[in-house]
């Protein structure tokens, strides 16, 4: 059995029915719907083939290549889907819901499955994940100096009930000129965008968000200007953590990296730090004082949050002094403020 359905529709399913997208490796990789999996019909020269075929052909053409070169790869077709959807019951989508989702959707449901076809395609789905940044969410955002554990304080603070979305996760970056860390891959600025949607899409509107304050730009991917807006306008809570406590943090994360990719990395953000300081922070990093690597570092780092601090209304910054980075102490107290002005709803874990 086939049976269209909506975007909508498509979102509201159970976990358990899977999502295949039948375009070719290429466009998958470029963006996809979170959690989809490849079964792509054509590799990426098939595609081009056909599309030139029918430009100067036309479409009886292209069916008719389209059916030559996927001939004998059918049953291997339905043995892929039978990886993905034990259950034989399966969402398909092709770019626009076209030829291709329609002759894979026509083959498995010849041999058993349920198929379900998303009307419009990946198409359809990238117009809804636009859409999405013009939804107004209840973002209380956390801010704080390089090293202030923003981005653990953020992790801790699920088990005690709130929704978080954690931005460097989504972008595969930590936001700064070393928040590749050496090895962090990076996704696409349309996957980036298509896995924040998708976190925005699960939380309650109903319900505080918390995030961490960023850039606009997360190492390669930009945050949607109208979300990036709401941020900028939410509740700042300003962790304030002392110095030689962020200076401990960072060491750990950062002071075992590369050398090469620390210096290279420094060099980068040269003109903003000054000659003088780029000089001293390389010089400590080939001498392995890493301390005072970050302390240099710092330097830029802290003057660039205090300048952006004053371009903030006052009346929308919360101030949170911390005596140290446990994560989980700065989490409770973060959010028994939070709660006692009233920018959090006081709730049981278990409700």
């Amino acid at each position: 059995m086939t049976r269209p359905i909506h975007i909508e529709e498509l979102l509201a399913l159970p976990a358990d029915i899977p999502v295949a997208d039948v375009r070719t490796p290429a466009e998958f990789a470029h963006g996809h719907i979170p959690g989809a999996a490849n079964l792509p019909l054509f590799s990426n020269e098939e595609r081009v083939k056909i599309g030139t075929t029918y430009k100067q052909e036309g479409r009886g053409a292209a069916i008719l290549l389209g059916f030559d070169l996927t001939g004998p790869r059918w049953s291997g077709f339905i043995r892929q889907a039978q990886d993905i959807a034990p259950a034989r019951k399966i969402a398909l989508h092709c770019w626009r819901g076209g030829m291709r989702s329609a002759a894979m959707a026509w083959a498995l449901d010849l041999y058993g499955f349920e198929v379900l076809t998303i009307r419009g395609g990946y198409k359809a789905f990238r117009h809804w994940t636009l859409r999405q940044w013009e939804r107004p969410y209840p973002l209380s955002v956390i801010g704080g100096m390089t090293g202030s554990g923003k981005t653990r304080v953020l992790s801790r603070l699920r088990p005690s009930g709130e929704q978080a979305i954690d931005l460097e996760d989504l972008a595969q970056h930590r936001g700064s000129a070393y928040g590749s860390l050496n090895r962090l891959i990076q996704p696409t600025q349309e996957q980036f965008e298509n896995n924040l949607a998708i976190q925005l899409a699960k939380m309650d509107p109903q319900r505080p968000i918390w995030i961490e304050d960023e850039n606009q730009n997360i190492g390669k991917c930009l945050i949607p200007k109208p979300f990036w807006a709401q941020i900028r306008h939410a509740t700042l809570f300003d962790l304030q953590v002392p110095e030689a406590h962020r200076i401990a943090a960072l060491l750990g994360e950062y002071g075992g990296l590369d050398k090469d990719f620390l210096i290279e990395s420094t060099e980068r953000i040269g003109r903003r730090l000054g000659t003088e300081q780029t000089k001293n922070a390389i010089t400590a990093i080939r001498e392995d004082r890493m301390a005072d690597f970050i302390r240099q570092v710092l330097l830029y780092y802290d003057k660039t949050y205090r300048k952006d601090l004053i371009t903030r209304d006052p009346n929308h910054i919360v101030t949170i002094v911390a005596p140290d980075a446990n994560a989980k102490a700065n989490a409770d107290h973060l959010l028994s403020i939070a709660q006692k002005i009233g920018q959090v709803p006081i709730i049981s874990v278990n409700e």
